[in-house]
């Protein structure tokens, strides 16, 4: 025990930096400045299925073998991330990984690299391969029940005519209900529509003004809304009308995440994340760098679905269908980027992030 003399208090010394890292269930690596490891901990050591002993001193590139756009990015001065990145592990295979690379202060060159198997990439094309199912089954519903709902409504409307009001009341109850089964297939129907959306340049910041004022105009009445903006956001490339949709779901599904009777609040964040790229059509790598989150303090989905949120017909509300954020998930990999859930803080609370590529 290490003991500062200040007055009468004794304040013990806590564990280092190396123990800390030590213990750390992430793989971590420092690299010096000439790209060599000078120091692993356990994690990495399972992760790159090699000894501390083995890997000490070996260039990072030769114990993994990293795409070239990815190890430019780390030769970057700035932190670095990349996700769903090809991996050639000479002692364990080819693999996914994501990885982030940050560099060291006071130590010229030299970088932490941290080392994760591509989880979310998985979940990713897990969503992708949902969404798909989803439009072959909304294809199909949408060619066989919408053109009988409409003999169903029409022979309806033709009762009502010579009917007694009693009889009406259930004619408009027919009515009301082929509407909303109607209405549900129009909602199922968006899953169909696979043509290329038109991006353009526009501003973040006038989208979710625009969206922010059609919520509290309407279900966010209740709702306190608030905002931690950077300022120096350059444009997204994104089709407006679709990324104002996908805020909307977003902020509606925020507002009744909040438990009934209780005031709850929103908040709307942007930054930019250097570095961050997914993947694209022909193996290329696209950067997302604008990040927009929308924020809640309700209670969070169970933690059951947590890992399905995104696809098709999953859903915590009794009252729900599980089309919205399926749809918002679509909507937003049409516009060239990815969106992810966490639960975050402390307290914690609902993150949707959203990363966006920019103009």
């Amino acid at each position: 025990m290490v003991i500062a003399r200040s007055g009468l208090t004794a304040v013990p010394s806590g564990p280092g930096a190396d123990a800390l890292i030590a213990a750390m269930p992430i793989a971590l690596v420092v690299l010096d400045g000439e790209g060599r490891i000078a120091a692993v901990n356990a994690a990495a050591e399972i992760f790159l299925n090699a000894s501390a002993g083995y890997l000490m001193h070996k260039p990072f590139g030769l114990v993994l073998r990293l795409p070239e756009s990815c190890l430019a990015g780390l030769r970057e001065e700035a932190v670095f991330a990349s996700f769903d990145c090809i991996a050639d592990r000479p002692r364990g295979g080819r693999t996914r990984i994501d990885f982030h690379s940050t560099p060291l202060a006071d130590h010229n060159g030299w970088r932490l690299v941290s080392l994760h198997g591509a989880a979310a990439a998985q979940a990713i094309g897990d969503r992708r391969r949902g969404t798909r199912t989803a439009i072959g089954v909304a294809a199909m519903l949408a060619h066989e029940i919408k053109n009988p709902l409409s003999g169903i409504r029409g022979a309806a409307q033709l009762i009502d005519a010579e009917a007694s009001p009693e009889t009406r009341r259930m004619t408009k109850l027919i009515r009301d209900e082929v509407d909303r089964v109607a209405g549900l297939i129009d909602r199922m129907e968006q899953f169909t529509d696979n043509r290329p959306l038109e991006r353009t340049s526009e501003n973040i910041y006038a989208i979710l003004d625009h969206a922010r004022a059609v919520a509290m105009s309407g279900f966010g009445l209740n709702i306190d809304v608030k905002d931690a903006f950077d300022p120096s956001l350059p444009p997204v490339l994104v089709h407006r009308d679709s990324i104002v949709q996908v805020i909307l779901n977003l902020l509606k599904n925020a507002s009744e995440a909040v438990p009934m009777g209780k005031n709850g609040t929103i908040w709307l964040t942007t930054g930019y994340r250097h570095g961050v790229a997914v993947p694209s059509e022909g193996g290329r790598r696209l950067s997302v760098p604008i990040e927009l989150c929308v924020i809640d303090d309700g209670p969070g989905p169970p933690p059951e679905i947590v890992d399905h949120l995104f696809e098709p017909f999953v859903s915590s509300k009794s009252s729900g269908r599980g089309l919205g954020l399926a749809l918002v998930d679509k909507l937003v990999r049409d516009n060239g980027g990815i969106i992810q859930f966490a639960r975050e803080g402390v307290p914690e609370r609902s993150v949707f992030r959203m990363l966006l590529p920019r103009a």
